[in-house]
């Protein structure tokens, strides 16, 4: 098994915090490029943003910065920036997601890196971009998620606008970023990637915002998590918790009807076909639902599953972390050596012959002799 990932050889300087910079840079890290995170004398806030610490590590902070190199650095200041020039003669990439105003402030634009390193790729991971009217603004994932009609597309059609339950917004733009920073390593040239919150959260919205262009479609919650077109596509409450139950074809809309006995379904016009269901909705979802209330979850998938029909019990992010499927794929690993109980969910990219080295997140300043010794040499 190769020790050597796919970015074995790359360097990445990471200005971030908190998510969306750091995720980015997780991502590469786990992908074996060498990440130096630029920290100010505080750290990070993700630091101590979380109630919980195994030894000297915050759980949250760990989550995102496994394997990276910590340096301290007073960007606002000569031998800061200086000693930023040294480490970017040497790098790929720089990445970060302080507002613009900062990046600019701070040299970490093209323009101002370039002076160092003509290669170098600058990736600015801001909330509305690094220029224009709303430049400098707010932006925080709950922020983009209101302003881009994710929350109000979230939740139950009589309760109030609910915001995804973990941070998609950051998440994403940090995945984004990944992907423009490697394509301009992949083209060999230097320059400046802009990549902005906002721009990121319309673009996953890809179909809806489509009807709204296309159609003039308003584009609305629906009861019980319900997929606009495809029905039956939600979760429907059975005899003990909640079942997700998504049949897109008519082929398997027969299966599911004959094992369910209800084969009538399949010959009722109102039921026989996807449009015809999407026109009868709530004829369709009040007839599956006072059915599948009469057993078990996991009785239904027990019935369905092996047919082909696609559906799933609601679980926990608890069950989900212990459950068969995390356990076969390995995806809950320990960082470091084991010598601390501290685990992370692993890189959801995988590589023929090689396998991520999770290491533990840095200690604030903790490379800086490695780092700054290594480029003055």
């Amino acid at each position: 098994m190769s020790t050597a990932g796919p970015l074995d050889g790359i360097r990445i300087i990471e200005v971030g915090h908190m998510l969306a910079g750091p995720y980015c840079g997780l991502m590469l890290a786990d992908m074996g490029a060498e990440v130096i995170k630029i920290e100010t004398p505080e750290g990070d806030i993700a630091r101590s943003v979380s109630p919980h610490f195994i030894g000297p590590h915050n759980a949250y902070f760990a989550s995102l910065n496994r394997s990276k190199k910590s340096v301290v650095l007073d960007l606002a200041s000569t031998e800061g920036q200086e000693a930023l020039g040294r480490i970017a003669e040497t790098s790929h990439a720089v990445i970060t997601n302080l507002r613009p105003s900062a990046i600019r402030k701070l040299g970490l634009t093209y323009d101002a890196m370039r002076q160092w390193n003509e290669r170098i790729v600058c990736v600015a991971l801001t909330g509305y971009g690094l220029d224009g009217p709303h430049a400098d603004s707010p932006a925080y994932d709950y922020v983009i998620q209101a302003l881009t009609g994710v929350m109000a597309l979230t939740g139950d059609p009589d309760a109030p606008p609910t915001k995804a339950g973990y941070s998609a917004v950051d998440n994403s733009a940090g995945l984004v970023a990944a992907v423009g920073l490697l394509a301009k390593i992949v083209q060999g040239q230097g320059g400046q990637v802009d990549v902005a919150m906002y721009d990121v959260m319309l673009s996953q919205l890809n179909y809806l915002a489509g009807a709204v262009l296309n159609a003039g479609e308003t584009v609305a919650r629906q009861a019980d998590s319900s997929h606009p077109y495809v029905v039956p596509a939600q979760i429907f409450l059975t005899a003990d918790g909640w079942l997700t139950l998504f049949i897109t074809h008519d082929k398997f809309w027969k299966i599911f009807c004959d094992e369910v006995g209800h084969s009538e379904w399949t010959t009722d016009v109102r039921f026989c076909t996807m449009a015809g269901r999407r026109a009868h909705r709530a004829e369709v979802i009040a007839a599956i639902a006072q059915l599948l209330r009469g057993a078990p979850a996991a009785e239904w998938v027990r019935r369905l599953v092996p047919l082909g029909v696609v559906a799933a019990e609601v679980g926990t992010l608890n069950d989900a972390l212990c459950g068969d499927i995390a356990n076969a794929r390995r995806l809950v690993v320990s960082l470091g050596d084991g010598s601390l109980p501290l685990q992370a969910v692993a890189s959801p990219i995988r590589f023929d012959g090689f396998t991520p080295r999770y290491g533990l997140p840095p200690l604030l300043n903790e490379h800086a002799d490695e780092v700054l010794g290594k480029v003055a040499a």
